[in-house]
């Protein structure tokens, strides 16, 4: 009688092509086949011999560097375990066709398989938001396109009044992205990295370079060493950086931190939104509300101002199931990479529910005080009066709704910027959202108030939002009193040039203004000359806006009133040619002109061009452009992939920052 030769397997085909375009994951550059949880996947076996009842065929799943074996399976035994099942789909002669499903709450991160003693190479697994039984799971087609998919999109920047779009390559699919993140999460445990919250706070954790991990923040205007924050218009270069040097890379700014974080988790597999939070606040006396002190010129006195307002904010919101907390807690959670809150011993925040947000539930983990604050604290304005050599705090105006605007992320399917703002709170004076502020502060919401002196018989505010570059300042006050008698209304009013989270500022001077006014409503005019700024753009190598407090007094009753504004600088014209199609590895030419409408040079200017089509940022210095001169530039690049291709061209100079355009274009074989 013959004896059956021992069972070997010959070769394993992991079908990489059928199988990621069957879980979404086709665009990922990797040598490695990318899968996602809780959902099958076929692989050929090709065998010594045809298989009989009594063989043993054994699948050995390990995971993480030092290869501990996480699942065995066995098609023709044990087939289940740990929630994966084997089965064999197909069998001809010794070619054997078995189908796996792994378990929906399966590990996330690298895998090698053993069938046998035969090395069948490694794969990587992924979260899955197709899979209803997975933690993300995310049940909208469009959604999961977007929030999953999409590698490209908006950032949204400027402040309340004037909304900028910034486009944002996120590039998931890239070469070494996927491997960056997988590197990043390489300290947690096997049971740690089953859960999107514990593997979305550490990836939160190591976009930071205080954590050892990506990138350095750097808010101080100088960035000789690294890139300025603004200069970024992609998340690749920086996590391939990352990922080559094991080093941080430099710098970074909110809307950088969480264009990254955005990309990390797309990549794994977890639904993500880069989302800004306009006059966002930062309120360092944990009491949820912003004090600002100003002297009688409108001059803020930061010796007594420790809280800060943010024109925008940036950070991600990520979808998951809350299973660590009480129910109602699941869906959007904020995560913010940017290092400014020290959260159990690192720099983090997040995730936290948007649902507790909104409620004021500021105990549910994590971070949520902090949140709750950054787009609902209250502010309070005070003047800093000298009385024979004391100084004595008047409160002089409480904004309850100033705070946390037109909160904003990029639509579903659009390139279109959605606002968000009722999904963080209820609308601003509704008896909910006053309710939340109670409960997230513990009192009621009139105990911790200071009385208001002024019966609020005088109110101002400013009509403009933005100044074009190289023209003056001019501000029309529009002022409403309560009574038609003449009266008399002393104005002042401090202006400065500063950056987005008014740290980096330089003074350009007070303007005093007397009036007569008749009437309930009347309109005032200051000027500034454009010479106060144009000479301090390039001082700190940042977008700069101008921010002005103004204070306006009735001379004859003693009624103050206070506001505060900022203006985003309007920059002349950026025309950009380029076709609508091209053949790939064919020269693609952009034309591209500016003209300097400032009476100084713009100096440090530089062209570039980023694409996914492109395999890296192509940049070309072009020195300085005299005074009222124009320059023209064309630049030549060759496209390596096919498909429709966004393309973003951009201007930056020392004292204009940030002037963009894009197109897609068609790229063919």
């Amino acid at each position: 009688m013959d004896t059956i030769s021992a069972l070997k397997v010959s070769s394993v085909d992991m079908e990489k092509k059928e199988n990621m375009a069957a879980h979404h994951t086709s665009e990922f550059q990797t040598k490695n086949i990318v899968l996602r949880r809780g959902q099958i996947f076929n692989m050929k076996v090709i065998l010594n011999r045809p298989l009989q009842p009594q063989d043993e065929l054994k699948l050995i799943f390990s995971i993480g560097q030092n290869s501990s074996k996480y699942v065995e399976l066995d098609p023709m035994t044990s087939f289940r375990s740990q929630g994966w099942h084997v089965k064999i789909a197909k069998q001809s002669g010794s070619e054997i066709t078995l189908s796996v499903i792994s378990a929906a709450d399966a590990v996330v991160g690298q895998y090698s398989l053993y069938i046998n003693s035969h090395d069948a190479g490694s794969f990587f697994l992924l979260f899955n938001p197709w899979c209803a039984d997975d933690t993300v799971y995310l049940p909208s087609e469009e959604e999961r396109a977007e929030y999953i998919l999409n590698d490209t999109g908006y950032i949204y920047m400027g402040f309340a009044k004037q909304i900028k779009e910034k486009p944002w390559t996120f590039g998931q699919f890239e070469k070494s992205v996927l491997d960056c993140c997988m590197y990043l999460l390489s300290n947690l445990t096997p049971h740690e990295l089953q859960s999107p919250v514990s593997v979305s706070r550490t990836i939160c954790t190591m976009m930071c370079s205080v954590n050892n991990g990506v990138l350095m923040g750097n808010w101080s205007g100088d960035y000789k060493n690294g890139t300025a924050p603004y200069v970024w218009t992609s998340s690749v270069p920086i996590l391939q950086q990352h990922y080559a040097t094991k080093l941080p890379v430099c710098f970074g700014q909110c809307w950088v931190f969480s264009g990254i974080l955005t990309t990390a988790l797309r990549a794994i597999g977890i639904p993500a939104r880069s989302v800004t939070n306009f006059e966002s606040a930062h309120d360092t006396g944990k009491n949820l509300i912003v004090d600002i002190y100003l002297d009688e010129s409108g001059k803020t006195n930061t010796d007594l101002t420790k809280d800060s307002i943010w024109n925008f904010h940036v950070w991600t919101d990520a979808w998951m199931k809350r299973q660590d907390l009480p129910p109602g807690h699941d869906g959007w959670q904020v995560l913010d990479a940017t290092p400014q809150e020290i959260s159990e011993g690192g720099f983090r925040t997040g995730p936290s529910p948007l649902s507790a947000i909104r409620q004021g539930a500021v105990q549910i983990q994590y971070d949520t005080k902090f949140v709750f604050t950054e787009v609902n604290g209250d502010k309070f304005i005070w003047l800093v009066k000298q009385k024979e050599g004391k100084e004595k705090n008047v409160l002089i105006a409480v904004e309850t709704a100033s705070i946390g605007k037109n909160i904003s992320t990029k639509m579903v399917g659009e390139n279109k910027r959605e606002d968000i703002t009722l999904q963080y709170k209820f609308p601003e004076g509704s008896p909910e959202e006053r309710k939340a502020m109670e409960k997230a502060s513990g009192k009621h919401t009139d105990e911790d108030k200071p009385n208001r002196s002024s019966s609020n018989s005088l109110k101002i505010h400013v009509l403009q939002n933005s100044v074009e570059l190289g023209y003056p300042v001019t501000l029309t006050l529009a002022l409403k009193r309560k009574t038609d008698v003449p009266q008399n209304v002393n104005i002042s009013c401090s202006l400065d040039l500063q950056t987005y989270t008014g740290g980096n500022k330089t003074n350009l001077g007070i303007i005093h203004k007397t009036v007569h006014v008749q009437g309930q409503e009347s309109e005032v005019v200051l000027n500034m000359a454009a010479d106060s700024y144009i000479y301090k753009l390039g001082v700190f190598d940042d977008e700069m806006v101008i921010k002005g407090f103004i204070i306006a007094e009735v001379m004859e009753t003693g009624d103050k009133a206070a506001t505060d504004m900022t203006l985003s600088f309007l920059y002349p014209a950026f025309s950009v040619e380029m076709p609508d199609t091209c053949k790939i590895s064919w020269p693609l030419t952009i034309k591209c002109s500016f003209k300097n409408t400032l009476p100084i040079p713009l100096t440090d200017i530089r062209f570039s061009v980023e694409s996914l089509a492109l395999s890296h940022m192509q940049s070309w210095e072009q020195g300085t452009v005299p005074p009222g001169k124009f320059i023209h530039f064309q630049m030549k690049c060759t496209p390596e992939k096919i498909g429709p291709r966004k393309f973003i061209v951009k201007f930056t100079s020392r004292q204009v920052k940030d002037v963009h355009s894009e197109k897609i274009v068609l790229i063919t074989n």
